[in-house]
């Protein structure tokens, strides 16, 4: 047995870091900037008269929603100079994560994008209301709002996301079933092997950040997009393997080149077809597809 004293204040934080660690990056989709919102949630806890706080965790999640907050006001900025379009950054998730259904949908690649287009406030009072099933009077307290407020804010977000978001549900097993064709198609190289995979209005979104080839804008439609996979591919001397992993919580493919982590492609299916294909390409943002990263809603 130890004789160190224990810290409630630290025991505290680990207890609720995967859930506060979910809640950040839910409102900022990037996993670095995640971290840095944790730091700063710990700096101001240790600083927190514990016997003042009745809901420890309410607290917690109140002082890393305002700080996820600042952070993704000036995140707009660095978007707004972004070159090419701006995916989510990538996480590696254990596999049970793909059959929380709840989970698996708030950090999908398809919905982390559709949280990109509302505004910060509204991101943030429709991931702790809906995702996180957050009270109003909570949410009020962490984005200085009147309860009354809340309650339109999420009303607003939640009409806009339904309007965006997938529209019918798709189990892990039939974007596993979708995603292995799509795989096969890439490996034998057939053309119509992956049309017939690709639904005819599919978009894709490939993200370089500048710093390896991508698309600098969505490309839309199948014959397109297999023309733009079947190239980019095709055109590499390096040995190339396309292996299935769980990123976001939903089957997806992790790319090797060389042996070296090149990307990571997630899918959004619907009547199992490949509707949305997003290729993360940046290196600064593949640090999270090494090893697990632990999230969860409560």
């Amino acid at each position: 047995m130890s004789d160190q004293p224990v810290d409630p204040a630290t025991d505290t934080f680990v207890a609720h870091r995967n859930l506060l660690f979910t809640v950040a990056y839910e409102m900022l989709g990037s996993a670095a900037d995640a971290e840095d919102v944790l730091q700063e949630t710990w700096l101001r806890w240790v600083k927190v008269d514990l016997e003042q706080v009745r809901d420890q965790r309410a607290y917690l999640v109140r002082i890393t929603t305002r700080q996820a907050l600042n952070r993704l006001r000036t995140m707009k900025r660095r978007k707004e100079a972004y070159v090419g379009p701006w995916l989510p950054e990538p996480l590696l998730t254990a596999p049970d994560v793909a059959e929380d259904v709840e989970l698996a949908e708030s950090v999908s690649m398809a919905m982390m994008l559709v949280l990109e287009t509302l505004s910060p406030t509204e991101r943030a009072v429709f991931v702790l209301r809906e995702a996180f099933d957050v009270g109003y009077d909570e949410i009020a307290a962490a984005v200085d709002k009147t309860p009354a407020a809340v309650r339109q804010i999420a009303h607003r977000a939640r009409r806009h996301v339904d309007a965006r978001r997938p529209r019918q549900a798709v189990s892990a097993s039939e974007t596993r079933a979708a995603l292995e064709s799509f795989r096969r198609a890439l490996e034998t190289g057939d053309p119509q092997d992956l049309l017939d995979v690709l639904a005819p209005d599919i978009v894709l979104m490939s993200d370089g950040g500048g710093i390896k080839q991508a698309a600098l804008r969505p490309i839309i439609g199948a014959e397109k997009v297999a023309r733009f996979m079947m190239g980019g591919l095709g055109k590499n001397k390096l040995p190339i393997s396309v292996a299935p992993t769980v990123v976001n919580g939903s089957p997806a493919l992790l790319v090797h080149l060389d042996g070296e982590i090149d990307g990571v492609m997630a899918i959004s299916v619907e009547d199992a077809r490949v509707t949305g294909l997003y290729y993360v390409r940046n290196p600064e943002k593949l640090n999270h597809v090494a090893s697990e990263t632990p999230l969860t809603l409560r």
